[in-house]
């Protein structure tokens, strides 16, 4: 008897969850700034906004000595002091205002002058006369990660960037500054959008391989060399087979979560739950599939109009014995395939703190 068969159904991707910030990158740089205040804090905002390039004004009666070290060495934008309060005339013009105050009078005053003349405004530590807030920052400009608590939990987020700290090397900072470099050239390069993709992949494989190596020229010869060499071949797309595993989001692999994260289409059966979804690239279009040959018709359409399409399986692919099949019928079609295995059962199960993967009683 035939299996049913089962028509792929298009599934919404999930809509984000509620944000209590939405994390946003202001471009400073030669930008005025107004900072109000007198203390250390105000000190590391203005410190903050020069490196930005931002040009900062500040306005201090009493300006306390971190202040003045800045002043006279900023980071990067021009900082000027002017030594008296701010008054409402010094903000029009203004890009952001941030103040430091201790009464909630002043405090109010000058958030109340800033968003008079339609200047975004932050007040240290006073949630209620914000309009943004600047977090915690892991810096590897041009890469830069803001993490937010919404005020909640400062020491929680400083945790969270040492993490991210001691996670990222710092040898990202150059490779972003090579992107940033070699971007226009190859927009000019004559390589095709799917040639350009394929580019932007290699430098980001050999980036996340070769953090502390220095980019230079050669490194982008031979990944527009390797991709010209590629042909016609850059036009089609690529099938990824993802392996879930058991189904625990925090046991897919980083070669899953890569995978997910930079595809166009993921077509995903019933044992794959909505958390490991969660981790694909928003954009992708996720599509729940039935029997693995209308599955392969499918994906095998898909990548031929130039796509890149995971086929995620809420196993190990290399469990099942059609798998094979599978990955022939890909690459007949002249499609790249790549497999990324998954967790097994048994693996999770070994993985519990209580269950050992030999039991002498039955060894």
């Amino acid at each position: 008897m035939n299996a049913p068969f089962h028509h792929p159904l298009t599934n919404r991707p999930p809509r984000i969850d509620t944000l209590a910030r939405l994390p946003l990158f202001f471009a400073l740089a030669e930008k005025r700034v107004v900072v109000a205040g007198s203390n250390a804090a105000a000190a590391w905002k203005v410190e903050l906004l020069s490196a930005a390039g931002a040009q900062v004004d500040v306005y201090s009666a009493e300006p306390c000595d971190e202040l003045l070290a800045i002043v006279n060495d900023p980071p990067c934008g021009g900082v000027t002091i002017t030594g008296r309060a701010c008054r409402a005339g010094d903000l029009p013009g203004a890009t952001i205002a941030v103040g430091a105050f201790e009464r909630e009078n002043d405090a109010a005053d000058f958030a109340g002058a800033a968003r008079a003349v339609g200047v975004l405004v932050n007040v240290i530590d006073k949630p209620a006369f914000c309009d943004f807030s600047f977090g915690a920052i892991v810096n590897r400009s041009p890469l830069v990660i803001g993490i937010s608590t919404d005020g909640a939990a400062p020491v929680f987020a400083q945790a969270i960037r040492a993490k991210l700290e001691a996670l990222l090397p710092r040898g990202f900072s150059r490779w972003a500054a090579a992107a940033a470099r070699w971007r226009s050239a190859v927009k000019v390069s004559g390589l095709s959008f799917a040639g350009r993709r394929k580019f932007w992949q290699l430098f980001t494989a050999h980036a996340v391989t070769h953090p502390q190596q220095t980019p230079s020229d050669s490194e982008f010869q031979s990944f527009l060399a390797e991709v010209k060499g590629l042909g016609r071949a850059t036009e089609n797309g690529s099938v990824t087979l993802v392996g879930a595993g058991p189904g625990d989001p925090e046991l897919l692999t980083l070669r899953a979560v890569r995978a997910l994260q930079s595809t166009d289409v993921i077509l995903f059966d019933h044992l794959v739950s909505h958390d490991v979804l969660d981790f694909a690239r928003r954009e992708a279009r996720k599509i729940l599939v039935g029997q693995p040959n209308d599955v392969c018709a499918l994906t095998i359409k898909l990548a031929r109009r130039g796509q890149r399409v995971v086929r995620l399986k809420g196993c190990d692919p290399l469990n099942l014995a059609w798998s094979g099949d599978e990955v022939a019928a890909y690459r007949t079609a002249g499609l790249a395939v790549e497999i990324v295995p998954g967790v097994t059962a048994a693996q999770d199960v070994a993985s519990e703190p209580d269950l050992p993967r030999i039991d002498r009683k039955t060894a």
